[in-house]
């Protein structure tokens, strides 16, 4: 039986100097987004594009959900195998290209460092069927790799 889901974030711009978009220099890229009663997380464009670095730009937040999402099924892979994880730290990277008409995502590689209580083989092994069960994998137009490190702890 197919269950559907819906997701719902309001996007807020607050970055209205009070001139609105009258220039293209004239504005920040500065936003919100915002979910229910979850924390606002702070959004602005990407530094090279005029945006503040020390808020989370769409490219970050597109690579982190990309990696959460095959944390969180490798974690439950885990568990039903009877692999005891202790500690999971992803350290994500993704490249973009910008042709003169638009960007897009070429690739994703997730770096994954995961220290199990035993079998580290085997946990090393489920990283494939975390990744063809990830939805967003499943869902974007280019490879997303995986290097995982997984240890004895």
């Amino acid at each position: 039986m197919e269950r559907k889901h819906h997701y719902s974030v309001a996007v807020v711009w607050t970055g209205n100097t009070g001139q609105g978009t009258r220039n293209y220099n004239g504005y920040e890229r500065a936003h919100e987004i915002r979910s229910g009663q979850k924390p606002v997380v702070p959004g602005s464009s990407d530094p090279a594009f005029r945006g503040d670095p020390t808020r989370y730009n769409p490219e970050e937040l597109f690579v982190a959900a990309l990696s959460s999402c095959h944390m969180l099924w490798y974690l439950h892979l885990c568990a039903d195998a009877g692999i005891v994880v202790v500690s999971y730290e992803d350290h994500a990277e993704g490249t973009m290209i910008e042709p003169a008409e638009g960007g897009r995502f070429t690739n994703v590689t997730l770096h994954p460092t995961v220290k199990v209580a035993d079998s580290p083989e085997r946990a090393d092994g489920l990283h494939k069927r975390a990744h063809e069960l990830c939805f967003l994998a499943r869902s974007v137009n280019f490879p997303v790799e995986h290097q995982p490190i997984t240890e004895k702890a």
